[in-house]
């Protein structure tokens, strides 16, 4: 594709293409952002990184073979140089156009909220695909269609990758496209470009403030990919349970908007109510939710196999959104029950029947609330968490998180988690800050026994070893929750990335768990 092509969609500064001996024009093979991944006639855009500035790797890309280079200051370069004021806008913009615009080709379907995303964008999808339609995801676990599993590390990909991967959907068929929007998505402009058709709002709390710096710019990050990105004809799905939905519903309120809310069990569901689709829980336990949604065309009561009263703020977004798109209330119904689990989210490890051990995404101090909140009512023995907090991340929620975990959990042991480039002991310590206000004792890994009272907290910086001691400690009828990671299959530990799955880790030590049981009680058996 000629690179006129892609700088007509952008208001170029100014082009150069006399800095060089290449034509005018030349023929664009691709559009990167990083150099090190730059072939010859690719197009090299110089964005502004958390750690490092790629307008430093400018002459690494044109060595290897960039064409032309889009950059937001001057630069000498021995290719067409391309200047503009907003180089992730223009890469979004360009990449747009590259792929052949392919939301335009699709149902486009954004979900934002703090947590909540990966589930509801999971059950959207099923429910979808469960009706005839052909649905894909892409976000924090990857980018999933068909048969087709791509992996990433971004909850929503950088504009290049974004666009690739729905035209990857579009010449797979793919009718409906879920993204997951994250506020870094809104604010870099990778989703510049992209034709939503529908808007899904989960919730807001604290996380990320590493990157915006305080609340109010998180939350306007939030508000305006309702504001910016979505369409006229556009429907937004807005959680109103808590003020910030609300907040947003106001906003949007000249817009299409299809509020949704949970009422109280003991209200009956033919009373009237503030929200347009609202949603009443039964009942909940390790079974999964039971409870009943009223739709402006009908009411129909559902079970679903997704454990955690939390989960039915996320039950009530993805059936809004599923009834918007046109599937019929008896159909949603059905496909609620068949749903399955979702990666890492409240995840259940396989192993003794004996003990119930979860893996669980949470990260901020609200999702690790809810996940506690939510096990500790329907599990029968005591409930332990282990869990972590990343490094060079938002340091305000660290004590927040220490302190949930050690009031809820019966027994909280501290690790690591991501720890990157901050030394896993500071970001332990920032941890504990919050845990000793609760008048918890440290008692020291190895004198840890399964006769802990439930006034203790154990510091073990090494995560496999924390798991291990999580499960070797519970009895019969308790719950380990692994909290942190969830579907990560990696640690990133300094600027090294090992391999390291939580569940994988929890299997083995289940394994070991059941293999002393059973050595117990063949000792037994021999003596008796």
């Amino acid at each position: 594709m000629k690179l006129s092509v892609l700088t007509g969609a952008i208001k170029p500064l100014r082009v150069n293409p006399d800095s060089g001996d290449l034509a005018k024009d030349p023929d664009i093979g691709g559009i990167c952002y990083r150099s090190d991944q730059v072939s010859a006639g690719d197009l090299f855009v110089a964005v502004q990184g958390m750690h490092t500035d790629g307008h430093d790797f400018v002459e690494d890309a044109v060595i290897r073979g960039a064409a032309a280079v889009v950059v937001e200051k001057p630069v000498m370069a021995d290719a067409v140089v391309v200047e503009v004021t907003d180089a992730r806008r223009a890469m979004a913009l360009m990449a747009d156009v590259f792929y052949g615009s392919p939301s335009s080709k699709l149902t486009l379907i954004g979900i934002t909220g703090t947590n909540g995303k990966t589930t509801t964008a999971c059950l959207l999808a099923h429910i979808l695909k469960e009706n005839g339609f052909k649905a894909g995801v892409i976000g924090t676990i990857g980018c999933h269609f068909g048969d087709t599993i791509i992996p990433g590390t971004l909850t929503t990909p950088e504009a290049p990758d974004l666009q690739e991967r729905l035209a990857r959907m579009v010449d797979a068929g793919v009718s409906h496209a879920i993204i997951e929007v994250s506020s870094h998505g809104v604010v870099q402009n990778r989703i510049a470009g992209c034709r939503f058709e529908m808007g899904i709002f989960t919730n807001l709390s604290q996380d990320h403030l590493d990157f915006h710096g305080d609340m109010e710019s998180y939350r306007a990050a939030k508000i305006r990919f309702f504001t910016e990105y979505l369409g006229r004809g556009a429907v937004s799905v807005i959680n109103c349970d808590a003020e910030d939905g609300r907040r947003l519903a106001a906003i949007m309120s000249e817009a299409e908007t299809i509020t949704v809310g949970t009422v109280p069990t003991d209200t009956t569901s033919d009373s009237p109510a503030l929200w347009d689709v609202r949603g009443e829980i039964r009942s909940y336990d390790q079974s999964g939710i039971s409870g009943r949604i009223v739709l402006p065309s009908g009411a129909f009561d559902y079970h679903c196999p997704l454990v955690g009263r939390f989960n039915a703020e996320n039950i009530l977004c993805a059936a809004s959104g599923a009834f918007v798109l046109g599937v019929r209330p008896g159909a949603i119904r059905q496909s609620l029950a068949s749903f399955g689990a979702v990666a890492g989210r409240l995840e259940k490890v396989a192993g003794s029947a004996s003990r119930h051990v979860f893996v669980d995404y949470s990260h901020t101090p609200d999702a690790l609330q809810n996940v506690l909140g939510a096990l500790k009512p329907i599990v029968a023995g005591r409930l332990i968490c282990v869990f972590g907090c990343g490094g060079d991340r938002d340091k305000g929620k660290r004590p927040q998180m220490g302190n949930i975990a050690a009031t809820l959990a019966d027994l909280a042991i501290v690790t690591s988690d991501n720890p990157r480039t901050e030394p896993p002991e500071k970001i332990i310590a920032d941890i504990l800050a919050g845990v000793r206000p609760t008048g918890k004792v440290e008692v020291p890994a190895s004198q840890l026994d399964a006769c802990f009272d439930g006034n203790m907290y154990v510091v073990e910086e090494d995560r496999s070893k924390a798991i291990q001691l999580g499960i070797r400690v519970s009895l019969p009828g308790d719950c380990v929750l692994i909290a942190g990671k969830g579907h990560e299959t990696y640690q990133i530990i300094g600027e090294t990335t090992i391999d390291f799955d939580d569940r994988v880790h929890a299997e083995k030590a289940l394994a070991e768990c059941d293999a002393l049981v059973k050595s117990h009680d063949q000792t037994l058996c021999k003596k008796s």
